[in-house]
């Protein structure tokens, strides 16, 4: 089904390849990610965390199969929020693009928060709110000079980025084997201890690991800036899943080893006290200024690419004010969208500063929330319409991702269900209004 099928005109600038959509996807979840919740994974999971990290793998590997599923069939901007209105129901792609938006508009404020955060020790005397306005204005200008300008910054932090890790990965395995630090070598510990492994445990852990993966699900916004087969969002978004999932797990590995017997400091710091045991001052600042950069810049920028993709789909079709939907004549982009998460972002950053676990977890919630309505679609849209009978592709594999993320919401953080309540309430309301209104205009029309 092409674009014009659904009703759509082309607007976006179609110049992404499936390399540039892969990397994208890395981009997006920032193949040192772990850096920066390690502290809160390793509390939760009682230092399983690469368990943590594979249980969410699990979980977004089926969901990945899922969004490779429908992007074949709706090749256009909007995610979920497409998928579920094309393939369940108008209301269900309301809400599934109402709850990713929980996700995506409040993952540049955690992103630049925890940058700011990583720079305290660095630079104590700069306040947080200039880092914050730095970050966001640098991010704005990017996005709204094209996404072919966004593409080509990508491949340069995507090469950093694998490039610390390398040396993270080395250093740490040093310090394990030659110099003694920790446990000594690679144990099975980090992945089951039986003193301290419950499901409900490794769960609840995962329901912050997750966050780190949240980003493939981004390629599908940039569906309409796609040029190449309609399959290569599917593939970029399981291949760049993959590929970082098997990074995420090494890392935490290596690092749950290394921290044996520490004292860890404050959790959204503690992989920087890791660090500095196995490269010492020096290298802790390289890996601090990079995190800072992948997070801050090439991962926030991503993340404003997506979102501002999702609010122009949703304008695009009324459900969001139309002013959302104007692309600028030059760059082709949603520039209003843009400005509007770039706005959202500085505020949303000023309001939780001091609270970045609840902000993690409610990132959380939003994302796994329109992600129910993803595999319910997929089984919809292929099975209950298209009577396929691919049974492994169209029903086992969206149960089990609807299984594994479904388990992870029920075990979340009690605060982050209740403030997941709200929006969604938030949400009906603004929807009901809206479809009040709708109806008022047309019976004065008639």
């Amino acid at each position: 089904m092409s674009l014009q099928d659904l009703g759509y005109r082309e607007q976006l600038s179609r110049v992404l390849t499936t390399r540039d959509l892969v990397i994208y996807g890395l981009v997006f979840m920032v193949p040192i990610a772990p850096f920066a919740v390690f502290g809160f994974v390793w509390h939760d999971a009682k230092g399983m965390v690469p368990l943590a990290y594979l249980l969410g793998l699990v979980g977004m590997f089926f969901t990945a199969l899922s969004y490779a599923a429908m992007s074949r069939a709706f090749p256009v901007a909007g995610s979920v929020y497409a998928y579920a209105q094309h393939g369940l129901h108008e209301l269900a792609g309301f809400f599934a693009g109402w709850l990713i938006l929980l996700d995506y508009l409040l993952v540049p404020s955690l992103l630049y928060l925890v940058s700011a955060i990583a720079l305290r020790p660095v630079l104590p005397a700069v306040p947080v709110w200039i880092w914050l306005v730095l970050f966001i204005g640098v991010n704005a200008i990017a996005n709204w000079l094209g996404i072919e300008f966004t593409a080509k910054l990508n491949r340069y932090m995507l090469l950093i980025e694998l490039v610390v890790l390398a040396a993270f990965v080395v250093l740490g395995l040093r310090a394990l084997y030659a110099g003694g630090a920790g446990a000594g070598h690679l144990t099975l510990r980090p992945w089951y201890d039986p003193a301290a492994f419950s499901l409900a445990t490794v769960a609840g852990a995962t329901s912050i690991a997750v966050l780190s993966f949240l980003g493939f699900d981004g390629i599908s916004t940039l569906a309409e800036e796609n040029r190449g087969a309609a399959t290569a969002v599917g593939r970029a978004t399981v291949y760049s899943l993959a590929l970082v999932g098997v990074l995420f797990m090494l890392q935490t590995w290596i690092a749950a080893d290394v921290a044996r017997g520490m004292t860890l400091g404050a959790p959204e710091t503690a992989f920087y006290d890791v660090t500095h045991r196995v490269g010492g001052v020096r290298f802790e600042l390289i890996v601090v200024l990079v995190q800072v950069l992948a997070s801050a810049v090439g991962n926030a920028m991503a993340a404003q690419a997506a979102v501002s993709r999702i609010l122009f789909a949703m304008a695009r079709d009324g459900k969001l004010p139309s002013i959302l939907a104007r692309v600028h004549p030059r760059y082709r982009t949603p520039y209003v969208s843009i400005l509007f998460v770039t706005a959202l972002s500085l505020g949303a950053a000023g309001f939780f500063i001091g609270r970045l676990d609840d902000l993690t977890r409610i990132v959380n919630f939003g994302a796994l929330s329109s992600f129910v309505l993803l595999h319910l679609a997929v089984i919809h849209h292929y099975m209950v319409r298209g009577h396929s009978r691919d049974w492994l592709r169209h029903v086992v594999f969206p149960l089990l991702g609807l299984t594994v993320i479904s388990y992870v919401l029920f075990e979340m953080d009690h605060t982050a269900k209740i403030l997941g309540a709200i929006w969604i309430g938030v949400g009906a309301v603004y929807y009901g209004m809206q479809r009040l209104i709708g109806r008022k205009r047309l019976s004065a029309e008639i």
